[in-house]
């Protein structure tokens, strides 16, 4: 198989797990790391992994011959080195989410097509069994058509996790919180499944985080332009954590659920994932004794692997065979801007005190879409 010479852009903690990821994807020769913040940080990142640190971007791509990079930087500053990369001739993709503001999303596709290069997001979650089999039972009409769909996610985040960087818990340096940051994943895999949103109303709050500025909890409704509905309800503030799910209901009355997230929540470079996603509700006619079943054969593969690392491997793989094949990837940038398009109608919604209307076209003023006080 071809190889495409592969780097990284930022050498935060979610970085080992890119590193390690594309050591071992088809199609990547692993090759070079840089550091928006200083050379000696890359430097010891790349000695960890045998690359070689570059002092920029171009350099990475130009002289050292690198061709597809990812982005490992936080949520705010992906769209600079994205389009920088880009129009240093190299594809790109991007650890969740896309970006934290729609300005941002918008200046990182304009340049993809401007560059004629690949731009992708990272959503391994996709790629779990037990989520790929609802996307199967929808497309092969096994529920009629999806009506009604669900995400609640029920996590715990402490203290000492805000603590662990100094960019956590920060509107400009995090983008925001549980939205921005724990719910991209189950929010992605609801508007796979249910398509375009129409109009959303929805509201946030910090309930028990006094020492972090950004929301802890928010919820959602959400009317499909199919004329499906829908509901999304995530939060930091359940100790110990419980859950993060998606489900969908169907017009025939079947309904089809995925645990993506079970126990204690997956941090990068600081826990491992400790239970297996599984299908937790299945009531589609003549299948539903088969939930057992699927439970066990997940659960046994989950202990075959690493699930921290497996995943992303195989969505870098993906993307490798994109560029080898001249396709698009599994997760584009514009699939990954209707995350931050949700997320964004949620803040709008609580500033502006009325229902949003989709889709969303990026705003330009400082108050992050209504994450900040007015100017003024």
């Amino acid at each position: 198989m071809d190889k495409v010479k592969t780097g990284i852009i930022g050498v935060g903690k979610v970085s080992h797990l890119h590193a390690a990821a594309l050591q071992k994807a088809g199609g990547s020769q692993f090759s070079g790391v840089y550091c928006t913040l200083s050379f000696e940080n890359a430097k010891k990142f790349a000695d960890q992994y045998g690359v070689k640190a570059y002092a920029t971007i171009e350099d990475m791509i130009r002289k050292g011959g690198v061709e597809a990079v990812t982005i490992a930087t936080p949520h705010p500053f992906h769209a600079e080195p994205t389009i920088k990369a880009l129009k240093a001739g190299a594809h790109v993709i991007v650890e969740k989410p896309m970006a934290s503001s729609l300005e941002d999303c918008d200046a990182m596709i304009r340049a993809a097509k401007e560059t004629r290069k690949k731009l992708a997001v990272i959503s391994q979650r996709r790629l779990y069994a037990p989520v790929q089999r609802i996307r199967k039972a929808i497309d092969e009409g096994k529920l009629d058509r999806p009506i009604l769909g669900t995400v609640t996610m029920l996590g715990w985040r402490d203290q000492k996790y805000y603590a662990s960087d100094p960019w956590r818990g920060k509107w400009k340096e995090e983008g925001g919180g549980v939205l921005v940051n724990q719910a991209p994943h189950q929010i992605d895999i609801l508007q796979w499944y249910m398509g375009p949103v129409a109009e959303l109303y929805g509201c946030w709050g910090n309930l028990n985080h006094p020492y972090i500025e950004v929301e802890d909890t928010s919820i959602a409704l959400l009317r499909f332009r199919n004329g499906a509905l829908g509901n999304i309800l995530v939060s930091n503030s359940q100790n110990p954590a419980l859950y993060g799910k998606v489900a969908v209901f169907g017009k025939n009355g079947a309904a089809v659920g995925v645990q993506t997230d079970g126990g204690a929540m997956f941090v990068a470079g600081m826990s491992t994932i400790t239970e297996p996603p599984i299908n937790d509700l299945w009531t589609v006619p003549g299948e539903q004794d088969r939930l057992k079943q699927w439970q066990k054969e997940d659960a046994d593969y989950f202990s075959s692997i690493d699930p921290t690392k497996h995943y992303h491997q195989l969505q870098l793989q993906d993307f490798m065979e994109a560029i080898l094949e001249d396709r698009d990837p599994m997760v584009t940038g514009e699939e990954g801007r209707k995350t931050v398009e949700i997320f964004t109608a949620i803040y709008r919604c609580q500033r502006d005190r009325k229902p949003i209307r989709f889709p969303l076209v990026s705003e330009f003023g400082k108050d992050m879409d209504g994450r900040l006080p007015r100017p003024g």
